[in-house]
């Protein structure tokens, strides 16, 4: 009878539980922000094996500890993406001696700008890195997931290419560093492609216009320069007609085996034909999903329409970076482009499991627009990030913990299909509370560079762009100085830049 008992009130339970509001869903805070109370309840469907990985499988009597994660409330589950726009246009925004607009400020983009040195995997897949420091404010911590593919390959190693670029010709590109530098790294780039890869070329202004077909490179660079020195502004953007033709022409020209890949070079203000994300992206449904061709975003120009293309490419299964110089036109065009042309894994996807012992609530720095409701964190038709060989995705979140709490603090797991047999992958890694630094300027200089990201960014979005809302933020000024410090720790230009723009926001206040 008392077991007859158990099983029923079990039933009962699970049928409260059981409606169309049960579990989180994307758009709802409870995806970014947790609080304590909740039990444990069992991880989300899907055994996973020795290491946390997804075996499919498990053995009688395999049962891990960490296969049991804390209540919904203290899940977190968002898409991957290696987005770094948003930073790039703040920095560009800033030296123009103007505060970025809040709406364009995307803390994730800031963090994912910077390199990290995470452990790469040996094959195709993922490490996963878990770390933190104690911010000085009360039970406060910032807690740091960090993913990395394997290095990428020499160029001679990897598939062969079949870009289609999408040059944005109208009369706004006519601004200096805007279609001068994309035709210009283009010329360098086309130079520094294997034979064996192939070009298209599309442009569009008011109408949209094929003007290469897909092209070998090999025997053929003198005609792909020619087309690209004969790229002029002109007219209005019809952005959308621009998208669509691009696809259509990388469709004619997909080579099997190879990489195919739309890359839209723009400063996206589209004022012509369709300008919203959703209905372009409608239209070229099709060669998205039948023929797997991924979207590379290149923003350009100090007016920008960033929303635009971090949407188109966040739904078109790729990702966006900003160009405002030179250097960087080489570092995308001439460097990440041809090195990372491949992808190592397709819709890929992170769940932190914070721990109810231990962790009263946690917020996640940034991915407003990349949560994914806890449940749908095993459904593969579910969309997720796209990455390549080459990267690295670090995701923050602000956690207080219990007074005096101590012991295992969260488990981070990353799932992903594989690019070729869309078999499913998993790995895992946690923290413990005793694994976390008790300064975070005194962590190790990765960690104090991400949470020196993560600070500026949530200063920008904030009401006198002076104060993060994080725990343990300084001031601009102070940050300025941290910053400084580090980047006479690391050595890294990059870090100096950062410290550079930090100063620039303090003076514009």
């Amino acid at each position: 009878m008392l077991i007859a008992l158990t099983v029923a009130s079990g039933l009962l339970v699970s049928g409260c539980g059981g409606g169309d509001d049960g579990g989180s869903r994307a758009g709802d805070s409870s995806y970014d922000r947790g609080s304590g109370g909740s039990a444990p309840m069992p991880a989300p469907d899907g055994p996973r094996g020795p290491g946390g990985r997804y075996d499919g499988d498990r053995n009688e009597g395999e049962q891990d500890a960490r296969d049991v994660a804390p209540a919904p409330d203290h899940l977190s589950t968002f898409a991957l993406d290696v987005d770094t726009a948003s930073y790039g246009y703040a920095r560009r925004t800033l030296a123009e001696g103007r505060l970025p607009e809040p709406s364009t400020v995307r803390p994730e983009e800031f963090v994912n700008s910077f390199r990290q040195d995470y452990e790469r995997p040996g094959g195709d897949g993922f490490t996963v890195t878990v770390d933190g420091a104690r911010t000085g404010e009360k039970d406060w911590s910032l807690v740091r997931v960090g993913l990395a593919t394997r290095t990428a390959e020499p160029s001679g190693d990897r598939p062969p290419a079949a870009l289609t670029f999408v040059i944005d010709v109208s009369g706004s590109m006519a601004e200096p560093g805007r279609l001068d530098l994309a035709k210009e790294s283009l010329a360098t780039m086309t130079d520094r492609l294997r034979d064996d890869d192939s070009v298209a070329l599309v442009t569009f202004s008011d109408e949209a216009e094929a003007v290469l077909p897909m092209t070998r490179i090999g025997g053929n660079r003198g005609d792909i320069h020619d087309a690209i020195a004969g790229l002029e502004p002109t007219d209005s953007t019809n952005l959308g007609a621009g998208v669509e033709t691009g696809y259509e022409t990388a469709v004619e020209g997909l080579r099997e085996g190879a990489t195919n890949r739309v890359v839209l070079v723009s400063d996206a203000l589209a004022n012509t034909g369709e300008t919203e994300a959703d209905t372009i992206l409608e239209r070229i449904a099709d060669s998205r999903r039948e023929h797997g061709v991924t979207l590379f975003g290149v923003g350009v120009g100090s007016d920008y329409g960033d929303a635009l293309m971090e949407r188109l490419a966040d739904r078109g299964d790729g990702h966006t970076v900003y160009v405002s110089d030179e250097r960087d036109a080489r570092e995308v065009f001439c460097e990440q482009l041809p090195r990372n042309i491949e992808l190592t894994a397709r819709d890929a996807k992170a769940q932190v499991a914070f721990d109810p012992g231990t962790v009263a609530e946690f917020r996640l720095v940034g991915y407003d627009n990349r949560r994914v409701a806890d449940e749908d964190f095993r459904d593969d038709g579910v969309d997720g990030g796209e990455v390549g060989p080459g990267h690295t995705v670090t995701a923050l979140y602000a956690v207080r913990t219990r007074p005096g709490a101590e012991g295992h603090l969260a488990t981070a797991t990353v799932r992903w299909l594989d690019p070729g047999s869309r078999a499913p992958h998993e790995e895992t890694g946690d923290v413990e509370t005793e694994g976390l630094a008790d300064s975070v300027w005194r962590a190790r200089s990765g960690l104090a560079v991400t949470a020196t990201a993560a600070y500026f960014a949530d200063a920008l979005r904030s009401s006198d762009h002076r104060h993060s809302a994080l725990p343990g933020a300084p001031g601009l000024g102070e940050l300025a100085e941290r910053a400084g410090s580090l980047a006479e720790r690391t050595e890294d230009d990059d870090v100096r830049g950062l410290a550079e723009a930090i100063r620039r926001a303090d003076r514009l206040e």
